[in-house]
């Protein structure tokens, strides 16, 4: 609680692909945020991340099909503003926020939205702006995103995400990058979404930043609904060959597929697959949706490759 009775609100941010999700999951399971309604941002019209979190939330809204900073910018303010209505009837309701924004989102945009917002700015104080980098794919992202250093200069903490899969020297030399970005951040690592060791990496050189241009195709979501004609191990060998081919395009890849074991999560950043995981019954509504979030191909030509492969 703060001194003034607003509730507080911590804007959770990162690149696609980063794990905030993952983090989050783990902070709630340890009561790190207490009892805490989440908001959950997706720019693809299929929420995913709703089922992962709803078990361990006091409430969960999802606001899907638009970035909250942009095209969502309405539908936040407008769920924030109905949590202010609902807690100044019950004060017993919860006083902590925690937004787990998309991937393609600018935290500082959400903040300008919140102050700007003349009902809003009465009833939420944003306590912090935590924003997590995945040290496997910090240097591509860095090297040619605008958005991901944006995510990074906005933070009032970061956290070094997949450190148990990476590299020490590469883990420093994000830190440094990092650091050199956003040098009064708290930097800190951890390994899905428990903290790990950070070596010293004050004499550590960061990466080389180019400047950036300012016409690179956007970033769009896209939706495959899988059909019953489509089993398991023919899509994954169909994914397999997509990521190999057009990895690089397709910066983040998520879904849940039905499986003989029950529903299976599927992620993959680029063209690392994560570990699966086998869900609760319930993520059933949102079997047999895959969300595709890249630049460089049409919904149009990912649903024809699909076709043509269990077609073959």
């Amino acid at each position: 609680m703060t001194t003034d009775n607003r509730m507080r609100l911590s804007i959770l941010g990162g690149y696609l692909g980063s794990g905030k999700t993952t983090w989050l999951r783990h902070k709630l399971f340890e009561g790190h945020f207490g009892s805490t309604h989440i908001l959950v941002n997706e720019a693809a019209e299929t929420p995913i991340d709703d089922t992962l979190l709803a078990a361990q939330a006091s409430g969960v809204t999802v606001l899907a099909g638009g970035c909250a900073c942009c095209t969502g910018r309405g539908d936040l303010v407008a769920a924030l503003r109905a949590i202010c209505d609902a807690r100044s009837k019950d004060q017993h309701i919860t006083s902590e926020i925690v937004l787990e924004t998309s991937g393609l989102a600018d935290p500082a945009a959400i903040l300008t939205a919140i102050r700007e917002d003349p009902v809003l700015v009465h009833h939420i104080v944003v306590s912090e702006i935590i924003v997590l980098v995945d040290t496997l794919h910090a240097a591509d992202q860095l090297r040619t995103e605008h958005l991901s250093r944006a995510q990074i200069e906005a933070a009032d903490c970061i956290v070094l995400t997949k450190s148990g899969a990476a590299a020490t020297a590469q883990i420093t030399a994000v830190a440094a990058t990092v650091r050199r970005i956003n040098p009064l951040a708290e930097i800190s690592a951890a390994d899905f979404g428990v903290p790990a060791p950070l070596a010293d990496f004050s004499e550590v050189s960061p990466f080389h930043l180019p400047e950036l241009g300012h016409d690179i195709a956007p970033i769009l979501p896209t939706r495959i609904d899988i059909g019953p004609y489509v089993n398991w191990a023919t899509f994954s060998v169909w994914l397999s060959a997509l990521l190999y081919a057009r990895g690089d395009n397709l910066v983040r890849v998520k879904g849940i597929i039905d499986t003989p074991a029950g529903p299976l999560l599927l992620q993959a950043v680029r063209k690392s697959v994560q570990p699966p995981e086998i869900l609760p019954a319930e993520a059933a509504s949102h079997q047999n949706q895959i969300v595709f979030i890249g630049r460089g191909y049409t919904s149009e030509a990912l649903k024809a490759s699909l076709t043509y492969f269990t077609n073959e």
